[in-house]
Formats: structure tokens, C-alpha cells, sequence
């Protein structure tokens, strides 16, 4: 026996006293204590793990010692009696055969399905989700909680092969040597809280406007989805989502819908106009415009270029990433002529052409550059864009679409990272006729308003891809409407008739609104209608008489000149044909009971009742959740894809999640 262990069992026995039992059993404690500290310091074999000698033992330091010599008075002695004791009792139990001493292990949280991690709030203001750790045999996801600092929960996957079982990293312990006499921390670096860097595109909600003093509404079409898969990843994990991330008119406009196809001959996309009763107010009415592009025989498509320009920066480096996007690109070479051709350009530190134009033909050679791919480094998007550029300038022939896909999480950092410098740099590129889409992935750093940007003024979408499911709506069930257009700048514009309606408000569309002469301006970029592509946007109008009418008449304003047309307003559209610079026009006049109130339709409404039961709720007068359930679940149609269920799953989370 040490002499350092003498002097702890002599103070014990001073300071401890009672009868002979007791330092019966002290004596057996040290006895074995002694062998323990015996055979850690002499003997190789009894260090090595076996099933009966687990490798997570609770080790004391030299230190320790150091601390127990130190304490040799009895006052000293007296207040850490039993610290002492709990620490020769764990290794009395354990070197007896005991159980292997693991400290406790936080609750797991269940979650229904593997997703990325929750929405934060805006512009980096909530905890985020850290990056996950890959613990053997497969990685665990953390999520947080959307308040500011809260502490994180492990998350075990569910659905995965026994194999791939999950597991929860075990707690350290605190960094001075153990346990600390309070809470017990994480004491990993690897898993240690990183800040949230997400910001979102958003604007304030459209105001409700009278007529008599602004009766012209102008925007962009937006066939955009990510804010729907945005929306839907935080709340399968257990979170609402950010109001900043839910854009209205991307989350209707996420679903597809069998709305009026143009006849051969007419405009690329036939617009179809409703009027019906608003759910949420029996004092409005909607106005809903549905718009189906049509979707030209696939074997008659032009050939197409494909530049693959992917984020291999550090940020990238987890399973909901760059393992992911590589997962997504393989459904997607699938769908794909065997004369179309890829390219791959990334970007980390620098960027790199590391495949040159292939023919999808040889898809083994597109795979194995796709495979080889790894992380790291800063994320230097303005070379990136610059590289993928010229690529896609070299490979364009006549009569082929040629389009440059970015996979990132969104992180630019190096060079040009400001959303407007890019806004500047990609409308000066889009001249060349190459079209720009964005995928995002992942959570955390997402930077949704670069990823909007660049699709905005690059004439492409904008996609979010959480899961491969999604993956596989958006780059094989979609994939004509995502890479060909059929029509360029679509603009919407209606005017209300001041005699007929009071108030409208447009209900989504904030980050695409126009000038009213921006209408007419040729030059002034707007949205793309992609092959089969449909589009939705919903006005809720305010008849002159209402008691629904939320302004006072002024004191001073003349009143609304009489019209005998009955009409509620008039529509106007404006688009370009690919490859053409002068913009054609359809006009719609509206009028009361317009069109036919379809399933497709009051989907659409209650996907917008979503919406804005996710912002703020502010105009729907007590319609809540349980309306909103209702009238989704009665009017889901067909739903070849299950995703208008979906879609009520998460109405249902969404109305346990907010309490109502």
C-alpha cells in the first residue's frame, strides 16, 4: 500500500469512527483499491478490455492522490468524508464485478423521421443545431430548442436497419478531473453549442390595401418550394418554425395541381381565374389564379448542359449534406438522355473543374467523381460561379438549355458573399442564356437569402432538399419543370375595380412585388413557368358595403365612381418566350363566381390558412387549426404522392406544437 493510501486509511479511521464492521469493511475497500491501482500500474492485461472488464472505468489521476494527501486534518476530513467514500465505493463495486460506472445519460427525445434540424429564428438570433457526431455504428442527430441558449437533446433515429442502430454519446464528465460537486456537462469539443448563421429571404406581410387610393397590384410569379421543405424539417423536429422562413406562396405553390391546360396553339400556360367564399372571413371573398404551363412530349426536348457546381466546403461535411446531395445527383442522372452532358465544378478554398463535360452514357465515370468528393475548407462561391460560368458557356450549342445546378448549404464566405453584390454579378450572367437553380441542404448556416438571390436573378428555383424523398419529387418526378422553361418573366398584375371592391390584400409574394411600371418594362427580370409547371397566387378581397372592410372612409375622398361592368378586376400577364426579348400579353377580366371551386383550389386555400397561421395569424379572425384540418382533409383529391397527407401531418404537429 502507497504511502499516500496510509495516510487516507489512517484519517478515515480518525475521523470515521465506529464499530468494528465498519472498518472491516474499510479494510476490504482499500484492499481492493490497492489491487485496482496495483494492476493499472504493472500489469498491461489487466488494463485490457474484455467483455467482462467494459473500457469505460472511472480512473483517478495522480492528482487525486495529491488532493487526498492534502486533506490530512480532521476538520478537512470531516467535510469530505463522504466524497471520499461515494469514490471507493464506485471502485470497490467495479473491481467486485460490478457493471461498468457510466455517469447519467440525458432522456433521449424520439423522432418520428430522420430530418435536418429545426428553423431558427431570424437572421442567426436562435440556437442552432450542432454539427452531428458520427459515433459508432451510426451518427446521432442533436436538435435544440428554438429559444435562445437552450440546451440540446440527443435524438434517436427511427426506421434505420438493426444495424444501424443509433447511439447517444455518452456524457462527460466536467473538465476538472470528474464529477464537481454540481451538474455534470459535455466536455467534448466535437459536440460542443456552434452559433446559428441562418438568415431568410422575408419582407413584411402584404398590408391590406384600399382600392380607391391604390387599386394596381404588380408581382413576379415564383414556383420556388424551399420554404415548404424548410418549414417541414423544423417541425419534424419538434419545433415551429422561424416566421422569417415561411413564405407563403412557396409553400402553395409546393404542391402540383390539375389546373386547365392550354390547348396546341395558345400560350405556353393557361391562366385559370376562381372567385370564392374566404374560409377565415364570411365578410371576403378570394380571388384565386391558377396558371399550368404545358409539358411538351419529353422525346422532343432539346438536349441539355449540366454544370454541377457543388459546395465541397468544411461546412458540407455532414450526413445531411454532401453524402445527401451526392445521393440526389445519382436519382437524378437517372432521368436524364444519354446525349445530355455533365460537368462538375467545385468550390471550397478554390474552385476546380474535376470533371470535364461527360455524356450521361457514361454515368460510372459522372458517379465516380460525384463519390470521390470530400469536405473542407472556406467556401469561395464568387470562383465557384465564375468557373461553373464558363464551363456551361463552353459546352452551349444552338438550340440546347444549358443550366448550372449549385448544391450548398447556402455559407459563402469568401469572395463576393453580400445577397445584393450577387444579385449584381448573376443578372450580368443570365444574358448569356445559361439558367441558374439552387438547391439548399442542410441546416444551421443555411443562408436561404444568398440561395434566393442567386435563383431570382439567375432565371432559375430554388429548391430545399431535406430529405431523399424530396430529392426525388424535386430532381425526377419535377425534373422537366425544373430544367426547361417554357416561359421567361412572367409577370402578374390586376387591377380592382374601385366601384366593386374596397380593400384586397395580396396573401404571399412579399420578396417578389414590382413596380406598377415594372410591368411594362421589358427589361425589368421576373420569374420562369418551367415545362408542366403550376402556379398559384390568392388575393382576398373586400366587396364596397362589407362589414368585413377594415378602414374608415376619409373625411375628404371622393367616392368610387359608379361601373356598370359588374367586374371585380382585371388581370393582365406578361411573358417571354425562351430566347426572345420582347414580352407578350394575356388579359382575364374577373367577375363575381368566376370558375369552379375544385379540390385543387381549396387545397391551395388551406395551404395558404397555414401560411399565415405560421406568421402571425393577424387576418384570420379566430380561424384556427382545427378549421384549417378540417378543410385540408376534405379536399386532398387524388394525392398520386402523398404529400397533401403529408401536408396535414404536419398541420396536426404544427397544432401540438403551438399549443392550439
Amino acid at each position: 500500500m502507497t504511502d499516500d493510501l496510509k495516510h487516507l486509511q489512517d484519517a478515515m479511521k480518525a475521523a470515521t469512527p465506529g464499530p468494528s464492521r465498519k472498518e472491516d469493511d474499510l479494510a476490504l475497500a482499500m484492499k481492493n483499491f490497492d489491487d485496482f491501482h496495483g494492476a493499472r500500474q504493472g500489469s498491461t492485461n489487466a488494463a485490457r478490455p474484455t467483455s467482462d472488464r467494459p473500457t469505460h472505468r472511472l480512473g483517478l489521476s495522480s492528482g487525486v492522490f495529491k488532493m487526498f494527501h492534502s486533506l490530512t486534518t480532521r476538520g478537512a476530513l470531516a467535510a469530505t468524508t463522504s466524497i471520499v467514500a461515494v469514490g471507493i465505493g464506485v471502485l470497490f463495486y467495479t473491481q467486485q464485478g460490478g457493471t461498468t460506472f457510466d455517469l447519467p445519460k440525458p432522456e433521449p427525445v424520439i423522432n418520428e423521421t430522420p430530418a435536418a434540424p429545426a428553423a431558427p429564428q431570424k437572421a442567426a438570433q436562435a440556437a442552432e443545431p450542432v454539427a452531428p457526431v458520427i459515433a459508432e455504428p451510426a451518427p446521432s442527430r442533436r436538435v435544440r430548442s428554438e429559444a435562445e441558449g437552450a440546451p440540446e437533446a440527443p435524438v434517436l433515429d427511427q426506421g434505420l436497419a438493426a444495424s444501424e442502430t443509433p447511439m447517444v454519446r455518452k456524457m462527460a464528465p466536467s473538465a476538472v478531473g470528474g464529477i464537481t460537486g454540481g451538474a455534470i456537462g459535455y466536455n467534448d469539443p466535437a459536440i460542443a453549442p456552434t452559433p446559428n448563421t441562418e438568415t431568410f429571404a422575408n419582407a413584411d406581410a402584404n398590408p391590406v390595401k384600399i382600392t380607391t387610393e391604390d387599386s394596381v397590384s404588380t408581382f413576379s410569379i415564383d414556383v420556388d418550394t424551399a420554404s415548404y421543405a424548410i418549414v417541414r424539417s423544423s417541425l419534424m423536429n419538434g419545433q415551429l418554425p422561424a416566421p422569417d422562413a415561411v413564405r407563403i406562396e412557396e409553400m402553395v405553390n409546393y404542391f402540383p395541381y390539375n389546373y386547365p391546360a392550354p390547348e396546341a396553339g395558345e400560350a405556353p400556360f393557361k391562366p385559370t381565374v376562381t372567385v370564392l367564399q374566404t374560409p377565415w372571413n364570411s365578410g371576403t371573398k378570394l380571388v384565386h389564379i391558377g396558371i399550368q404551363g404545358e409539358l411538351p412530349a419529353l422525346k422532343d426536348r432539346p438536349p441539355l448542359n449540366l454544370v454541377f457546381l457543388i459546395d465541397t466546403s468544411g461546412s458540407m461535411n455532414q450526413p445531411n449534406k454532401l453524402p445527401l446531395l451526392i445521393q440526389s445527383f445519382r436519382l437524378m442522372l437517372s432521368q436524364l438522355h444519354p446525349d445530355d452532358e455533365v460537368s462538375i465544378v467545385t468550390y471550397a478554398g478554390s474552385a476546380g473543374q474535376v470533371l470535364e463535360p461527360t455524356q450521361v452514357s457514361d454515368k460510372a465515370k459522372i458517379m465516380a467523381a460525384l463519390e470521390n468528393l470530400r469536405a473542407g475548407g472556406a467556401t469561395a462561391g464568387q470562383q465557384g460561379l465564375q468557373q461553373a460560368y464558363a464551363v456551361a458557356e463552353g459546352m452551349a450549342k444552338d438550340g440546347e438549355v444549358s443550366r448550372i445546378i449549385l448544391a450548398t448549404d447556402g455559407d459563402f464566405n469568401v469572395g463576393i458573399s453580400n445577397p445584393e453584390a450577387l444579385k449584381d454579378f448573376i443578372a450580368k450572367k443570365r444574358e448569356s442564356g445559361t439558367y441558374l437553380s439552387v438547391l439548399g441542404f442542410g441546416r444551421g448556416n443555411l443562408d436561404d437569402a444568398t440561395m434566393q438571390a442567386l435563383a431570382q436573378n439567375g432565371n432559375g428555383t430554388a429548391a430545399y432538399i431535406d430529405t431523399l424523398s424530396e430529392a426525388q419529387k424535386v430532381l425526377v418526378d419535377q425534373l422537366s419543370g425544373e430544367l426547361f422553361p417554357i416561359a421567361n418573366d412572367v409577370k402578374i398584375q390586376v387591377e380592382f375595380n374601385p366601384a366593386q371592391i374596397a380593400e384586397y390584400r395580396l396573401i404571399g409574394y412579399e420578396t417578389r412585388a414590382l413596380n406598377r411600371e415594372d410591368f411594362n418594362n421589358d427589361k425589368v427580370d421576373a420569374g420562369e413557368i418551367g415545362a408542366g409547371h403550376t402556379v398559384t397566387a390568392i388575393y382576398e378581397i373586400t366587396p364596397v358595403g362589407s362589414d368585413a372592410i377594415l378602414h374608415d372612409a376619409l373625411r375628404y375622398q371622393p367616392a368610387a365612381e359608379t361601373d356598370d361592368s359588374g367586374e371585380l378586376g382585371f388581370l393582365k400577364l406578361r411573358y417571354k418566350e425562351p430566347g426572345e426579348d420582347i414580352s407578350k400579353l394575356l388579359t382575364t377580366p374577373i367577375t363575381p363566381g368566376m370558375g369552379q371551386a375544385t379540390d385543387d383550389v381549396r387545397f391551395s386555400v388551406a395551404i395558404a390558412g397555414f401560411g399565415q397561421l405560421l406568421k402571425d395569424g393577424k387576418y384570420l379572425q379566430g380561424w384556427g387549426y382545427n378549421d384549417l384540418i378540417t378543410l385540408a382533409n376534405a379536399n386532398r383529391g387524388q394525392d398520386a404522392y402523398g404529400y397533401r397527407s403529408e401536408a396535414v401531418k404536419l398541420i396536426r404537429l404544427a397544432k401540438s406544437l403551438s399549443g392550439g
